[in-house]
């Protein structure tokens, strides 16, 4: 692993029930690249993403962040994930500063810091939504609750951001403004990985695309063109997340991450 790369998988495979969803990938992601991971649904890119945070665990091969193999030492705080949007529905009314604040709590830490609370202020600031602090995150439309999961992760000043889907299910202006709010993200210098069905409004910021198909690395280099259905600016970019199953949404304890 050099010192410029700061997630790799070697030979991954990962099988979840009687399903090998991951065959063989080799990918290394370096310092400063926004690199989105494409593919259709049920392809294995979401699965690829969760494995590559280690929210499920490879069935062979390995995965290094920032040098440490996928485990407790892997420096955590470095990490912010984003994962795939669950609509708020249970009835419990956390703010949105509730569960920003919430983000600085990894790695079996039980406390939050003294500054929580200006530290998720800054987060929300860096997405649009501080005047939103307050707001239920219910009362919010899918667009800014996306926003304020990315808030969540960016609280703990991660080097490297991961996104799930970010877009999928939010409505066009939606993705519009989730497309500049990461692109200002973009101009600071974060490594980003972000799962896409498709780039759509996300395509001038990527800097490197990685296909997956059947659970394999097809392509990985420069973006592939749209297809011509895709390609129009009255196509609807506007689609389902793909299936969790139960074995997919397993968290190891050391990261704090949630599905």
């Amino acid at each position: 692993m050099s010192t410029d790369t700061i997630l790799q998988a070697t030979d991954l495979h990962v099988t979840l029930g009687a399903s090998h969803i991951l065959r063989g990938i080799n990918l290394s992601i370096n310092t400063g690249e926004v690199v989105a991971i494409l593919g259709a649904n049920g392809s294995g890119k979401s699965t690829l993403i969760r494995a590559l945070t280690g929210i499920v665990p490879a069935t062979s091969g390995q995965v290094e962040a920032f040098g440490v193999p996928m485990g407790k030492f892997v420096p955590w705080k470095k990490i912010g994930y984003v994962p795939q949007r669950v609509a708020a529905t249970t009835g419990i009314g956390s703010t949105a500063g509730e569960v920003v604040t919430s983000g600085l709590l990894y790695g079996g830490r039980l406390r939050l810091p003294r500054d929580h609370k200006a530290r998720a202020h800054a987060a929300l600031e860096q997405v649009g939504l501080d005047a939103r602090f307050d707001t239920p995150l219910a009362n919010l439309s899918g667009g800014q609750q996306q926003r304020v999961l990315i808030a969540r992760a960016l609280v703990r000043e991660p080097e490297l951001l991961v996104l799930d889907e970010p877009v999928a299910g939010v409505d066009r202006p939606s993705q519009v403004a989730f497309a500049q709010t990461l692109a200002g993200l973009v101009e600071t210098g974060k490594t980003i990985v972000v799962v896409l069905h498709e780039l759509g409004e996300f395509r001038p910021l990527i800097t490197r695309s990685v296909v997956v198909r059947h659970g394999q690395i097809v392509h990985d280099g420069s973006a592939p063109a749209p297809t011509h259905d895709h390609s129009g600016d009255d196509h609807d970019h506007v689609h389902p997340h793909e299936g969790f199953t139960p074995e997919g949404s397993a968290l190891i304890q050391e990261t704090g991450f949630e599905s």
